[in-house]
């Protein structure tokens, strides 16, 4: 009887493995297509995988050719359809090549998970039909989008006030400058929306509206000295920017030296988006150690994620004169135990003309101890050389940037954090010239 017990334990589970495998193939032969795709290979020249059958529902048409032509080819990993599964942002690195310009690299973006995608096109669909899903392409004619075409001279601040962060409050001033500038176009320099053509007019609304990163790109190129990525053009929803070097987060331990130089151009970037000869004050509304990026060659630090970008018209609110538009805005400061925690007011970003917000965003996110990214806190300048410690200027900057114990203290303490770290900068350079 003892004997039996195992032996039957032993059909058993024998019968069970059969089964799972048994499971298993059926389970394989019901998504062999899936199966299959994930080993294909990305191509650039997929129309389906850049999704040019969904324009005018896309970003713009202006690389099609580069990427059809074979200009524009993914490195080693992009290229692994199966590795798409880690590549949450849809972010691919690339090669580009120009018979003159010889090859460089650029970064190609989808501007999105492909859960955010499909949101897209199902809120397209429910404007268009009330439904959920549709035939895109007519869809996106029965929206909205498609009302602001014919002889629709200006795109005013009443039609797409809302719409994105970057026209959360629109000027006049600001959308001219949006349209005159926009790269998808090969009439561009008009500020008149009726000069683009009906597909043009299209994919910048439905930009402007979704994910205006490449229009705040166009708009305040790096040409004129903005600290952003450069644009370079798009094809169906897939867009390329230059490749600036490696994130932020990549010099967390670099050499003290370093991360000072690094801490000040922050706080540069963080004072040029405020006060500008433009009068367009850029708020960072999503600060984090992978929204910046460092040059190789000249450890430029710039900025690579600019979906999240509030513009205000400083000249608007001076004219128009809301409520206190004249009295300073101090951030809030609260203490969060997620990452990249940012406290703020539109409604106060667009009406006021003096906000500490971008010197707020660096320093609590980026620099202070409050910094806290991928389960490290201490910010860029942590563990500062001992002499550096003892003084305590640093740290009382910091702490005043971050969390201000006096009235308009986080905007003189911008201002000092600046300079010293100016100086901390010129010292260390006379060090190293001396030996």
């Amino acid at each position: 009887m003892l004997r039996m017990v195992p032996l039957k334990l032993g059909r058993v589970y024998r019968c069970v493995k059969l089964l799972a495998v048994v499971a298993l193939l059926v389970v394989l032969l019901m998504n062999t297509h899936s199966l299959l795709a994930s080993f294909q290979k990305n191509e650039l020249t997929d129309r389906r995988f850049v999704s040019l059958n969904k324009c005018p529902a896309c970003f713009g048409t202006s690389w099609c050719r580069k990427f059809m032509n074979g200009q524009v080819s993914f490195e080693a990993w992009g290229r692994l359809r199966f590795l798409d599964v880690f590549n949450v942002k849809n972010v691919y690195f690339a090669q580009y090549g120009e018979p003159r310009e010889g090859t460089r690299r650029v970064v190609l973006k989808r501007l999105g998970s492909n859960q955010e995608l499909a949101d897209i096109d199902q809120k397209i669909c429910k404007r268009a039909t009330g439904r959920a899903r549709c035939d895109l392409i007519q869809g996106v004619y029965k929206t909205e989008f498609a009302r602001l075409n014919g002889e629709v001279r200006l795109l005013t601040p009443e039609v797409v006030e809302g719409w994105s962060d970057l026209v959360h409050c629109p000027s006049q001033r600001l959308l001219d400058r949006v349209v005159r500038r926009y790269a998808e176009t090969k009439d561009s320099g008009s500020f008149l929306l009726k000069n683009l053509k009906d597909t043009e007019k299209m994919q910048l609304l439905m930009t402007l509206a979704f994910n205006p990163e490449p229009l705040v790109l166009q708009s305040f190129p790096s040409d004129e000295g903005w600290p952003f990525a450069k644009y370079l053009g798009a094809c169906g929803r897939v867009v390329a920017v230059n490749y600036v070097g490696e994130e932020l987060w990549s010099f967390y331990n670099a050499p003290w030296e370093k991360r000072v130089d690094l801490a000040r151009q922050l706080m540069d970037i963080a004072e040029q988006l405020t006060n500008n000869d433009f009068d367009f004050a850029l708020y960072l509304l999503d600060v984090s150690f992978d929204n910046f990026a460092v040059g190789p060659r000249d450890g430029k630090v710039i900025v690579v994620d600019a979906e999240n970008v509030l513009v205000a018209d400083k000249r608007l609110i001076k004219q128009n004169r809301p409520e206190n538009f004249d009295v300073w805005y101090e951030s809030r400061f609260e203490e969060c135990d997620k990452e990249a925690c940012l406290s703020f007011s539109k409604e106060a970003l667009c009406s006021r003309v003096t906000v500490d917000h971008n010197y707020y965003a660096v320093c609590q996110n980026l620099l202070s101890r409050y910094a806290t990214w991928r389960g490290t806190t201490g910010g860029l300048l942590h563990d500062p050389p001992a002499h550096i410690s003892r003084d305590g200027q640093l740290e009382a900057l910091l702490d005043e940037c971050t969390n201000p114990r006096k009235r308009y203290g986080r905007f003189q303490a911008a201002k000092e954090l600046r300079d010293y770290l100016t100086q901390l900068g010129a010292s260390s350079a006379s060090l190293a010239t001396a030996r």
